[in-house]
């Protein structure tokens, strides 16, 4: 874990110093809740300090973790920004590779088989816009409202994603989820979704276009406990879909 964490937070400094428009070297590293890598470098001089933190407590959970960024510059540095100010960051940040690409498709799957409608929304910018097929939606408040809703209705729900091209802050993924209703009538949906993300990996723009197929309960492709897909479960592409 020490690994992926001490990568991570050189991904937040170098992310923080790119919107700031601050000289490479000039952050620091300042201790919040958990202790850093011994191997984290902390350049010397009087750059931005800047605190960071985990919304959760469980810091073995990297995968879905939420960082609070806090500028707690020195009063007295003439070229700090104003003081208090906090940035949420999800790693990994843009402009993407095709790995960090890979990996964001992955996280956002884990998150949304996880059903926690208000973890889910830390995943996307206060003031995020979606289009859900033909739903439309702004701000985490709308968001959590929508997973609640969409969750109640769609039961047993299990969701696949899969890269499928990706250029600088945006990642386009195509899906296929199962679930069925009160009645018990299965259905495989499967869509399309095209992904922006601000300069903190928090996604500000999310447009999903959705087609539901009605599927026996028999031709179910999607059987892992309720939950994160597993490490050696098929993909989309595996399984044919």
């Amino acid at each position: 874990m020490g690994e992926r964490l001490k990568d991570w937070v050189a991904q937040l400094l170098k992310a923080f110093s790119s919107v700031r428009g601050l000289g490479e070297g000039k952050l620091k590293w300042r201790k919040s809740l958990f202790t850093p890598p011994s191997s984290q470098p902390s350049p010397a001089g009087e750059g931005t300090k800047l605190l960071i933190h985990h919304r959760h407590s469980d810091f073995s959970d990297l995968d879905h973790m939420t960082i609070i960024i806090r500028d707690i510059t020195e009063k007295n540095n003439p070229k700090a920004y104003p003081m208090n100010v906090n940035h949420e960051a999800r790693p990994p940040f843009p402009p993407f590779t095709r790995e960090t690409a890979t990996q964001k498709a992955r996280l956002a799957e884990d998150g949304w088989n996880h059903q926690d409608p208000q973890r889910v929304a830390l995943a996307y910018t206060v003031d995020s816009q979606w289009r859900n097929r033909a739903e439309f939606l702004i701000g985490r408040e709308q968001i959590i409202e929508f997973l609640t809703r969409k969750w109640a209705k769609e039961l047993d729900y299990r969701l696949i994603k899969e890269l499928w091209a990706f250029d600088d802050n945006r990642i386009a993924v195509r899906f296929a989820y199962e679930w069925h209703n009160n009645s018990d009538e299965w259905f495989r949906s499967y869509g399309n979704e095209n992904w922006e993300f601000d300069q903190y990996g928090l996604m500000q723009r999310r447009y999903a276009s959705i087609n539901d197929l009605p599927i026996k309960e028999a031709d179910r492709k999607f059987r892992w406990p309720q939950g994160r897909r597993p490490d050696d479960h098929p993909g989309l592409s595996d399984l044919g879909l």
